[in-house]
C-alpha cells in the first residue's frame, strides 16, 4: 500500500471514534427468545377464535321458527341443554331465495351444521308443545322431532370463562408493567419497583473506556491532582505507611467546554477501578423519595465493589444551596436527595474506599455542605486554556484532520484567544467541512480562518439586500472603529475589518485580544474608546447617528459599570466593589450613592464617546479612505491599516516598553532586600 493511500486510510478510521461510555453489546444474527412472545400468540389466538372464528347458525325468533315448522321447511331441532335449539333446515329449503342468503359458503364450513338457533327456548315442555302444534297439519313424514341433548362444554363454565379473562388481563397487565419499567432496568427485572434503583452507569475491566490522560490535552494542574487519586486507587500503601489519607472528593469546576467530564473519562479509563457514572438529574423524578432512594442504592453497589470511584456529571442539579426557594415548602424532593447524599458522604456510618469525582460550571450556587472538607476536599479548576495549550489541544484534534502539510500550528493557537477545547474541536470540524464544500484534497489554513468566522460571527450573508447609502453607512461605522483602536495605544490589535453581513451583524471589526490577566484602568479606557469608534465616525462624517451602535452602547455600558461599581477604578466612588452580593433584589448601596455611580459611568462613556470624535475629527481624510477601500475590497486586513495610517499605535509603543522593563529589572535587582511590609505588595 502506498504511503499516500495510507495517510488517506488513517483519518477515515479516526473520524468516527468509538463512544468510550458505550457499553458494548454482544452482537448475534439470531433474535433472542423472550417469554412474553408465548402471551402474545396465545392471546392473538384466543381473540382470532373468538371473534374471527367461522360463524355456523343465524339467530331468529320463536314465532320464525314456527312459520318456518308449518312451510315443511325444518328437518330436525336439536334442544342442547333444555336451553338452545339448533335448527336444521331441508335440502330443498336450502336452494330457497328464502333461506339461501343464510346458508354458510367456503371449505371450512361444515354442510351438515345448523342455519338457525333459538339462544333461549324458555320452557322445553311449552317449547315441545308449541313445535307440536305447528305441525299439526303436516304429513307425518314431514313432521319435526326435537331431540334433547346434554353437551359438556367447557368453555360455556362460567366459573372458567371468568378465569380466562382475568389471565387475559393478568397478561396484559404484565406487559404494560415490563414497558414502564424499561427493559434491561436495574433490579433484574426492568419492574415499575425498581424506579428507586440507581442509573449509573458501571465500568469496570468488562467495559474498559478507552480514553486517558494521553487524550487530554492542556489542564495540567488539573490532570496532576485526579492522577494523584488514581495513583492511592493503584498504589495506596505508599500514602497510607505515612498516615496520610486520599481526598474522599474532588469536585472539577470550570466554564463550559473546558474539559471536565474528558477529564473524568481519562479517569475511567487510567484507575482499574470499578467507575460509576451518572448524571445529577438522574436523580431527579416525579416520584417524591425517588431521589434519596437512588442514592442510596448508588452508595450500596459502590461499597460493594470498593475500593471504586462515582462521577457525576452536572452536580448542581441536586446540589444547589438550601432553602433560597421558600415557594416549594419544607418537602422539597430535590433538599431530600442532597441530604442523602450528604449523609452518604460523610455521614455516621460512612466506609472508606468511594471516592467522590463531580463536575459543574456553577460552583457558586452549590450547598456550602456538599462543598465542606470531608465530601469535596478539593476544587479541581479547569480553566480556560492559554496559547500553549491551545497548541496542545489543536494538535489533538488535528489528528483525524487530513490538513496540509504547511499548516502551522502556533498560528491557530495565536488566533483563537478565549477558545474552550470545545470550540477548537469545533472550529477543526468546521474547518473540515468548509475544505469539503470547495472540494479541496487537504484542509488549508484559510479554511481554519474561515471557521473561526463561522463561529465567531455567524453565518455569512452575502445575498443580504443593502441599500447604497446603508452599506456607506456601515463602512463608515466600521472604519471608525478600525481607525481609533489603531491610533489607541492600549486597544486591542486589530486583525481585518469587514462589511459582509454575518449573522444579525451588517459588518464587524476583528480584533486579537492580548492574554492578559490583569487589566489596568488605561486599557480599559482605550477598549470603550475604540468601541464608540462606529458612532463618532457616524456623527463625524454624516452628523448623524444611527441604531447600529447598539452592540456598542452594550459593551461600553458593561465597561463603564464595571470599572465603577465593581473594580474600583472610580476615584469618587473609591475602592468599593458591589460584585457578586448573596441579596440581588436589594441593592446594597443607597439612593445617593446609586445616582453619583450614575453620573460617573455617563462622565466615562461621554469622556470616551468625546475622545473618539477627536481622533475621528483629526483623521477624517484617512477615515473616508479607509471607508472607500471597505466598500471596494468589503474586507481589509491589519496591512492595508498600515498603509493608510502608518505604524499603529502599539506597536510605537513598544520599544518604549521594553527599555522600562529592562530599567525595571535593573532596579529590581538594586531592590531585591526583602522588608516588612512587602506581603502587602500585588
Amino acid at each position: 500500500m502506498s504511503e499516500e493511500n495510507k495517510r488517506s486510510e488513517k483519518p477515515q478510521n479516526q473520524q468516527n471514534p468509538p463512544n468510550p461510555f458505550e457499553q458494548k453489546k454482544p452482537k448475534s444474527g439470531k433474535p433472542r427468545f423472550n417469554p412474553m412472545w408465548i402471551y402474545g400468540i396465545l392471546l392473538v389466538a384466543f381473540i382470532g377464535i373468538t371473534f374471527f372464528g367461522p360463524k355456523t347458525g343465524k339467530k331468529i325468533s320463536v314465532n320464525k321458527l314456527l312459520t318456518m315448522v308449518e312451510n315443511g321447511d325444518v328437518e330436525k331441532i336439536n334442544v342442547i341443554n333444555r336451553s338452545k335449539a339448533e335448527i336444521y333446515i331441508t335440502d330443498e329449503a336450502k336452494k330457497d331465495e328464502e333461506y339461501k342468503k343464510d346458508v354458510p359458503e367456503g371449505s371450512l364450513v361444515n354442510p351438515d351444521s345448523y342455519i338457525y338457533y333459538l339462544s333461549d327456548i324458555g320452557d322445553y315442555e311449552y317449547f315441545n308443545n308449541q313445535i307440536s302444534q305447528a305441525q299439526a297439519k303436516l304429513p307425518s313424514s314431514k313432521q319435526v322431532n326435537v331431540n334433547p341433548e346434554v353437551h359438556e362444554d367447557f368453555f360455556d363454565n362460567p366459573l372458567i370463562q371468568i378465569l380466562l379473562y382475568v389471565a387475559i388481563f393478568g397478561l396484559i397487565w404484565m406487559f404494560i408493567m415490563r414497558r414502564m419499567g424499561g427493559p434491561g432496568g436495574p433490579g433484574g427485572g426492568g419492574q415499575i419497583f425498581s424506579i428507586g434503583k440507581s442509573k449509573a452507569q458501571l465500568f469496570d475491566k468488562d467495559t474498559k473506556v478507552n480514553v486517558t490522560f494521553k487524550d487530554v490535552a492542556g489542564l495540567e494542574g488539573a490532570k496532576e491532582e485526579v492522577m494523584e487519586i488514581v495513583d492511592f486507587l493503584k498504589n495506596p500503601k505508599k500514602y497510607t505507611e505515612l498516615g496520610g489519607k486520599i481526598p474522599k472528593g474532588a469536585l472539577l469546576v470550570g466554564p463550559p467546554g473546558t474539559g471536565k467530564t474528558l477529564l473524568a473519562k481519562a479517569v475511567a479509563g487510567e484507575a482499574d477501578v470499578p467507575f460509576f457514572s451518572l448524571s445529577g438529574s438522574d436523580f431527579v423524578e416525579m416520584f417524591v423519595g425517588v431521589g434519596a432512594s437512588r442514592v442510596r442504592d448508588l452508595f450500596k453497589q459502590a461499597k460493594e465493589k470498593a475500593p471504586c470511584i462515582i462521577f457525576i456529571d452536572e452536580i448542581d442539579a441536586i446540589g444547589r444551596a438550601r432553602g433560597k426557594n421558600a415557594m416549594q415548602g419544607g418537602n422539597d424532593e430535590r433538599e431530600n436527595t442532597l441530604n442523602q447524599l450528604l449523609t452518604e458522604m460523610d455521614g455516621f456510618g460512612t466506609d472508606s474506599g468511594v471516592i467522590m469525582l463531580a463536575a459543574t460550571n456553577r460552583v457558586d450556587i452549590l450547598d456550602s455542605a456538599l462543598l465542606r472538607a470531608g465530601r469535596f476536599d478539593r476544587q479541581i479548576y479547569a480553566d480556560m486554556p492559554d496559547l500553549n495549550e491551545r497548541r496542545e489541544i489543536f494538535e489533538v484534534h488535528l489528528k483525524p484532520i487530513k490538513a496540509s502539510e504547511d499548516l502551522d500550528k502556533d498560528f491557530l493557537a495565536r488566533q483563537t484567544p478565549g477558545f474552550s477545547g470545545a470550540d477548537i474541536a469545533n472550529m477543526c470540524n468546521e474547518a473540515a467541512l468548509i475544505a469539503a464544500r470547495h472540494d479541496k484534497k487537504h484542509v488549508e489554513k484559510q479554511d481554519f480562518l474561515d471557521a473561526v468566522d463561522r463561529i465567531v460571527g455567524g453565518l455569512e450573508k452575502k445575498n443580504k439586500i443593502i441599500t447604497p447609502e446603508e452599506k456607506r453607512a456601515v463602512a463608515v461605522h466600521e472604519a471608525g472603529h478600525a481607525a481609533v483602536s489603531w491610533l489607541c495605544e492600549h486597544a486591542h490589535p486589530l486583525v481585518k475589518v469587514t462589511i459582509v453581513p454575518r449573522g444579525r451583524s451588517l459588518g464587524a471589526a476583528w480584533y486579537l485580544p492580548d492574554e492578559r490577566q490583569i487589566t489596568r484602568t488605561e486599557q480599559m479606557l482605550d477598549e470603550m474608546c475604540a468601541t464608540l469608534g462606529g458612532r463618532a465616525a457616524e456623527k463625524v462624517v454624516f452628523d448623524k447617528i444611527s441604531t447600529g451602535a447598539l452592540s456598542d452602547l452594550e459593551k461600553v455600558t458593561k465597561q463603564a459599570m464595571a470599572m465603577v461599581s465593581i473594580y474600583g477604578l472610580n476615584e469618587k466612588i473609591g475602592n468599593v466593589s458591589y460584585y457578586n452580593m448573596d441579596n440581588s433584589f436589594s441593592k446594597p448601596f443607597s439612593e445617593k450613592q446609586a445616582a453619583l455611580m450614575d453620573d460617573e459611568i455617563k462622565k466615562l462613556t461621554d469622556e470616551q464617546y468625546a475622545r473618539a470624535i477627536k481622533i475621528i475629527s483629526d483623521n477624517k481624510d484617512k477615515v473616508l479612505q479607509l471607508a472607500d477601500e471597505l466598500l471596494e475590497r468589503e474586507v481589509i486586513f491589519k496591512e492595508d491599516l498600515e498603509k493608510i495610517f502608518g505604524m499603529s499605535a502599539s506597536d510605537a509603543a513598544k520599544p518604549q516598553e521594553e527599555e522600562a522593563t529592562q530599567e525595571a529589572v535593573v532596579v529590581e535587582e538594586t531592590i531585591a532586600e526583602p522588608t516588612d511590609d512587602t506581603s502587602e505588595e500585588a
